[in-house]
This record gives structure tokens, sequence and C-alpha cells, in this order.
């Protein structure tokens, strides 16, 4: 459920953008509805309600000449397939509590969970469901703490690295032998890798969330030190003498809706702002690496901004030496409209004459001649990527998403579940401690408090943390951490902890490519 996306707010929103959002509470059965006539390939017959970011012919949607319909579809598929089973989690327990008085409950209730839950109900709060009724805010809570390990557990299975080693071939030829990627913790912008970007999980080297996209440098530093030092060891992915770079991504978001209120929150919805911060912050670390190792280290930066109605992106291009401009950049969305008519050749054509354009404008913009061939490639690239997931949000959403606003289903603490990537599906909060992280916290807890909790329903909080299980004692330190951190959420947020509002779950996982995911018990006084 959107509770920010207000009617009456923006008189100027298109009738996509108006609609109920599809978010908790939507029985499972009505998505695959909204989406039917796309997915089995009829929208090109049908008649359809699209608005101007979408191609329309005669009320008939068609698609962009470099659209890969065959992954937009196995994407729709694994989309579904999540936010259907979060999404059925509302009836069912509706169900199930009609039914708390019957002779036969608990049976009945287990039978109902295993039907369509995929996972049996805590036995002990059916079985006490008689002294005081049915601990509904508990069963939420364990519900959706289970869905989140049953849906990682089945996207590693379905999903085991695809394209992987093509893409790291790819960056390695482009000139990159590490790619790390820092995202505005918003939800919306959860399937930024998989689905906006259209690149492989393993293939990216990190791509932690922070509030407002500001990472910490100093960590930062720290990790393409560690990467540095992997390739100076070991050789991986390349020694140290090859010449490639680590590539430091930096992505903020707006909304063309709403620009002014669903944006990121972070920098006030001020889409310059937030881009002026990325920036900043991305000159930061190059700097720090420069200082501290001299001669720019092999380090090149780029900033992408998200519109997170239509998952369109824009490109700020570096010029020869690696400067950006905040007035120098590629937005795909122009691209993806001009580009409509031609054929696929004409089409890639035309993205790499608009890179070279833009790097040579003048003006405010005016850069210092072209980027290197292997950042030039990266970028028609992602553009091209990116065209796909334009044409898939016009296939399935009419071209802009109805939930604009938050619509996530659970606040994501630590490391964040990598196996599985969706947009508004959580929100992330990357924190060691709750201390340094007060502010991401502050916010999840906001954001859930209009989508549950003053709906009666509690704030799911998914505390997970990955060790590395060649480490002695790792494990047991990472087990450590997340019962310390769940306390100090507890703490911090004492009065919904007490009413059953918070409910926190954790988990820790080995680094290690396809290691289960491992749930850690709460301590018990």
């Amino acid at each position: 459920m959107n509770t920010r996306n207000r009617p009456g707010r923006n008189p100027g929103l298109q009738p996509a953008a108006r609609r109920p959002p599809y978010g908790l509470g939507t029985p499972a059965g009505a998505l695959p509805a909204r989406h039917g006539l796309a997915l089995y390939g009829s929208a090109a017959q049908t008649p359809i309600e699209c608005n101007t970011n979408c191609l329309v012919d005669n009320g008939r949607l068609r698609h962009h000449p470099l659209t890969n319909h065959e992954e937009n579809q196995r994407l729709l598929a694994h989309e579904l397939s999540v936010k259907g089973r979060f999404d059925a989690i509302v009836p069912v327990l509706k169900r199930i509590a009609g039914l708390q008085h019957e002779v036969d409950f608990c049976d009945r209730a287990q039978q109902i969970a295993r039907e369509q839950l995929g996972f049996e109900l805590p036995a002990q709060i059916l079985a006490d469901a008689w002294i005081a009724d049915l601990d509904m805010r508990a069963l939420y809570g364990e519900c959706v703490m289970q869905t989140v390990r049953l849906m990682a557990a089945q996207a590693e299975l379905n999903n085991p690295h695809r394209g992987t080693d093509e893409a790291v071939a790819f960056f390695l030829d482009s000139g990159y032998h590490a790619v790390d990627i820092s995202p505005c913790s918003d939800g919306r912008l959860k399937g930024l890798v998989r689905y906006i970007l259209r690149l492989p999980d393993g293939a990216v080297r990190s791509r932690k969330a922070y509030a407002g996209a500001m990472f910490d440098v100093d960590a930062n530093v720290k990790r393409w030190i560690e990467t540095e030092l992997m390739r100076f060891r070991e050789g991986r992915p390349v020694t140290a003498d090859a010449g490639t770079r680590y590539l430091k991504v930096v992505v903020y978001h707006w909304s063309s809706s709403d620009p002014t209120h669903e944006g990121c929150a972070a920098h006030c919805s001020n889409v310059t702002r937030a881009a002026e911060a990325g920036l900043k912050r991305l000159g930061e670390f190059r700097q720090a690496i420069e200082n501290s190792f001299c001669c720019g280290a092999s380090v090149d930066t780029l900033l992408i901004g998200v519109d997170t109605d239509t998952d369109a992106i824009k490109v700020h291009i570096p010029d020869a030496k690696g400067e950006m401009s905040l007035h120098r950049f590629i937005d795909n969305r122009e691209l993806y409209h001009s580009s409509a008519n031609d054929d696929p050749s004409a089409a890639r054509l035309k993205i790499y004459q608009a890179i070279q354009a833009s790097s040579a404008m003048g003006g405010w913009g005016a850069g210092e001649g072209e980027p290197h061939e292997g950042m030039r490639r990266l970028i028609a690239t992602l553009l091209i990527n990116n065209l796909s997931q334009i044409d898939y949000v016009c296939s399935y959403q009419n071209g802009r998403y109805a939930d604009i606003g938050h619509a996530e289903r659970f606040i994501s603490v630590g490391d964040g579940f990598e196996e599985f990537q969706l947009r508004n599906l959580a929100y992330f909060a990357h924190l060691y401690t709750v201390e340094e992280g007060a502010t991401d916290m502050d916010v999840g807890i906001k954001i859930f408090g209009k989508l549950n909790i003053q709906h009666g329903l509690p704030a799911p909080v998914a505390i997970h943390y990955r060790y590395d299980s060649r480490v002695p004692g790792c494990r047991e330190r990472t087990v450590e951490r997340c019962l310390r951190v769940k306390a100090a959420i507890e703490s911090r947020y004492a009065s919904l902890s007490q009413k059953g509002l918070l409910v926190c779950g954790m988990t820790v996982q080995d680094k290690r490519p396809g290691s289960p995911i491992e749930q850690v018990e709460a301590e018990t006084s």
C-alpha cells in the first residue's frame, strides 16, 4: 500500500499513476491478471491504456527494436512470484483469523499456510489462540520473515549467477576489474542492478545502499584496498599489471510524476541537490585514493540518475579526465523515443552518437574531450540494457508505476539479501550499529508508520549479516552482531516493540556464493 501517493497532490499525474497500488493485502491471484495481456504477448493485438512514456501506434503498444523480450518475461515471472508471495500474507491471515474458534483450528490453519504460503506457522501461537484470541501481529511478522527466507532460497536455486561470467568478461574488456555501485537506500531502487541496469548480481563487486546514496568514503576506500590487494596477491580477477581500473558508481533518483514530494527524502525531494551530493561524494572518494596512493590509482567514477516512476536512467558522461558535470548527460527516455523507428543496428549507432554529442557539447556542461573507449562501451551497454526496462514498465505497468511512492514489504538491515532484488520490496538500512545508522532506521520506521503501523500491522525488520567461514570465529561474531543490533533496534523503538508493532528476524549467511541462509534464534531471558 502506498500511503504517500495521495489523490489530488499532483493534478498532472497520468491515469496509471493514480491507480491504487498493488501492495500488502492484494490477493496474489490479482497480480497475474493485471499483467496477463502483456505476459502472453497479446499486447500487440489488444488496445491498451498507456501514457506518453511508451511507444503507441493507434492505441497499440509497440516495443523498442533493442528490447530483450525473453528477459523481460523472465523478470516479470520473478517479480510476480516474489511479490505475490508477500502480498498473499494478509489475505491468508484474514482467512485463518476467521477460523480461530473452530475445534480443528490448528490443523486447518497449518494446512492453509502450507498450501497458500509454503510454510507452517508457529504452533505455539496457534495453540494459545483459545486463551486470548490469535496474536495476528506476531503471526504477520513471522510470515514476512519466513517468506523472506523462503524467497531468498528459491531465488538462489532458480537463478544461480546467470550471465555472471559474460558480464565480468565484458567489464574486463572495457577496462574494469571491479564495479562498485552505491544507490540510495530507497526501496524503489531495490531492483537497480537486476532490472534497471540489467547486470548479473555476481558481476558487481559491491552494491551497498545508503540514504541519499551518501556512501561512507572511508569504508569504500577500504573496499578498494581489499580489491587491489586481491589482485596483487591472487591475481583476481586480473593481475595488478593488467592496466584495468576500479569503477565507482553512484545512483541518485527522482520522481517525474511528483518531483517535489516523491523524490529522494534524504535530499528533500530536490533532484539537483541529490545529483550534486552524489557527484561530490564521488569526487571525495577519488581524491582520497589519489591522496593516499598517488596518481589516480586507476579509479573511474560514474554518476547515474533514475526516474523511479518509469525506471528510465540519466547517465552523466565523464570527459577525457574522468570529470563529470550535472549539465552533461544522456536522458535514456529521450533516446528510447528517438531511436524507436530505427532498425537494431541504427538504434545502437544512435546511442554511440549521443555519447559523442554529449562529450562535444559546449556551455555549462562542456568537458575536456570524450571518455576512454571502455567507458563509452560501458555507458552504451547500460543505456541499451535500460531500454528493455523502459519497455518492461510500458508492457506491464502502462508506462508508469502505480506505486510511485513507498510500498516496501519489510525493512532490510545489515548486508541485505542479494538473492532477490525487486522495486519497492524492501527499505534498506546498511549499518554496523544502530547508533551510526539511526537516521536510516528512523526513516524506515517512519515509512512503515504509514504503510503498516497505522493499520495495526507491525513493521517487519529483517536483520541479515554475512560472515566469512574462512575466518575463525567469524560466524559467532556475526551472530553476536545480529543479537546486538536487534536489541538496539527494540530499545530505540521500545514503544512499538512492547505493543507488538515491531518484529525483528535474524539470519546470517556465508559469503561464499550459493551459501544457505541460516536463521538466528532470539535469546530468551
